[in-house]
Protein backbone atom coordinates (compact mmCIF):
# COMPACT_ATOMS: atom_id res chain seq x y z
CA UNK A 1 0.00 0.00 0.00
CA UNK A 2 1.51 3.30 -1.04
CA UNK A 3 -0.36 5.20 1.43
CA UNK A 4 -3.38 4.97 3.61
CA UNK A 5 -6.73 7.52 2.37
CA UNK A 6 -6.78 9.21 5.92
CA UNK A 7 -8.54 12.51 7.20
CA UNK A 8 -5.27 14.58 8.95
CA UNK A 9 -5.98 16.93 11.67
CA UNK A 10 -3.21 19.21 13.59
CA UNK A 11 -1.58 17.63 16.70
CA UNK A 12 -2.66 19.24 19.66
CA UNK A 13 0.51 19.75 21.25
CA UNK A 14 1.57 22.43 18.63
CA UNK A 15 -1.26 24.39 20.44
CA UNK A 16 -0.01 28.26 20.38
CA UNK A 17 2.69 27.66 18.23
CA UNK A 18 1.08 26.10 14.61
CA UNK A 19 2.92 29.06 13.18
CA UNK A 20 6.52 27.19 13.83
CA UNK A 21 5.56 23.84 12.24
CA UNK A 22 4.53 23.16 8.61
CA UNK A 23 3.01 20.09 7.36
CA UNK A 24 4.71 17.51 5.16
CA UNK A 25 4.78 14.13 3.85
CA UNK A 26 7.93 11.77 4.60
CA UNK A 27 9.04 8.63 3.38
CA UNK A 28 8.50 6.18 6.28
CA UNK A 29 10.86 4.22 5.32
CA UNK A 30 14.01 6.61 5.75
CA UNK A 31 12.37 7.64 8.58
CA UNK A 32 12.50 4.64 10.18
CA UNK A 33 15.83 3.70 9.03
CA UNK A 34 16.73 7.30 11.24
CA UNK A 35 14.76 6.65 13.91
CA UNK A 36 16.32 3.33 14.59
CA UNK A 37 19.72 5.62 16.20
CA UNK A 38 17.16 7.10 18.56
CA UNK A 39 17.51 6.13 22.55
CA UNK A 40 13.30 5.46 22.32
CA UNK A 41 13.29 3.31 19.47
CA UNK A 42 13.99 -0.11 21.22
CA UNK A 43 10.09 -0.56 22.52
CA UNK A 44 8.85 -0.29 19.00
CA UNK A 45 12.05 -1.62 16.63
CA UNK A 46 13.57 -4.82 16.63
CA UNK A 47 16.98 -5.32 16.56
CA UNK A 48 16.71 -5.28 12.57
CA UNK A 49 14.70 -2.21 12.50
CA UNK A 50 11.60 -3.88 11.58
CA UNK A 51 8.69 -2.19 13.70
CA UNK A 52 7.42 -5.38 16.23
CA UNK A 53 4.50 -7.19 16.31
CA UNK A 54 2.01 -6.18 18.36
CA UNK A 55 2.46 -9.29 20.39
CA UNK A 56 6.34 -8.27 21.17
CA UNK A 57 5.40 -4.37 22.43
CA UNK A 58 5.75 -3.51 26.02
CA UNK A 59 2.28 -3.52 27.22
CA UNK A 60 2.11 0.19 27.65
CA UNK A 61 3.01 0.27 23.61
CA UNK A 62 0.22 -2.10 22.78
CA UNK A 63 -2.14 -0.84 24.00
CA UNK A 64 -1.34 2.35 22.23
CA UNK A 65 -1.27 0.65 19.03
CA UNK A 66 -4.39 -0.79 19.71
CA UNK A 67 -5.94 2.46 20.36
CA UNK A 68 -4.44 3.93 16.74
CA UNK A 69 -6.31 0.74 14.94
CA UNK A 70 -9.40 1.43 16.51
CA UNK A 71 -9.30 4.89 15.06
CA UNK A 72 -7.97 3.87 11.75
CA UNK A 73 -10.64 1.11 11.15
CA UNK A 74 -13.43 3.79 12.24
CA UNK A 75 -12.10 6.04 9.93
CA UNK A 76 -11.87 8.57 11.97
CA UNK A 77 -9.59 11.79 11.83
CA UNK A 78 -5.75 11.27 12.75
CA UNK A 79 -3.54 13.69 14.40
CA UNK A 80 -0.38 14.24 12.36
CA UNK A 81 2.56 12.88 14.33
CA UNK A 82 5.23 15.66 15.11
CA UNK A 83 9.01 15.08 13.65
CA UNK A 84 12.39 16.95 14.93
CA UNK A 85 15.89 16.23 14.55
CA UNK A 86 17.47 14.74 17.43
CA UNK A 87 21.18 15.52 18.97
CA UNK A 88 22.50 12.67 17.13
CA UNK A 89 21.56 13.98 14.13
CA UNK A 90 18.80 11.26 13.73
CA UNK A 91 15.01 11.73 13.32
CA UNK A 92 13.09 12.13 16.50
CA UNK A 93 9.40 11.10 16.59
CA UNK A 94 7.85 13.13 19.00
CA UNK A 95 3.92 13.52 19.47
CA UNK A 96 2.13 11.03 17.65
CA UNK A 97 4.45 8.37 17.68
CA UNK A 98 2.44 5.73 18.19
CA UNK A 99 0.02 7.10 15.45
CA UNK A 100 3.19 7.63 12.93
CA UNK A 101 4.84 3.89 13.67
CA UNK A 102 1.12 1.88 13.72
CA UNK A 103 0.80 3.54 10.48
CA UNK A 104 3.75 2.23 9.12
CA UNK A 105 3.10 -1.16 10.62
CA UNK A 106 -0.07 -1.71 7.92
CA UNK A 107 2.58 -0.59 4.94
CA UNK A 108 2.25 3.08 4.11
CA UNK A 109 5.34 4.25 2.51
CA UNK A 110 4.64 8.46 3.23
CA UNK A 111 3.23 9.56 6.23
CA UNK A 112 1.90 13.15 6.93
CA UNK A 113 3.84 14.98 9.74
CA UNK A 114 4.36 17.86 11.30
CA UNK A 115 8.16 19.45 11.47
CA UNK A 116 9.23 22.49 12.95
CA UNK A 117 10.01 24.96 10.45
CA UNK A 118 13.45 25.50 11.50
CA UNK A 119 14.58 21.62 10.51
CA UNK A 120 13.18 21.93 6.87
CA UNK A 121 16.27 21.85 5.39
CA UNK A 122 17.45 18.91 8.15
CA UNK A 123 14.50 17.07 6.36
CA UNK A 124 15.12 16.93 2.68
CA UNK A 125 15.95 13.58 2.42
CA UNK A 126 12.86 12.34 3.73
CA UNK A 127 10.47 14.15 2.15
CA UNK A 128 8.04 13.12 -1.08
CA UNK A 129 6.72 14.68 -3.38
Amino acid sequence: MATLDLHWTDSPSLKGREDRYTVVRVDTARILKSWRSSLFSFEWLAPNGAIRALDDLPMHERDKRLKVEAVLRKGEPVERPVLGIGILDNVEIGAGREIFLTIAAQGAREIEVHIPLSCRGDFKEYLTG
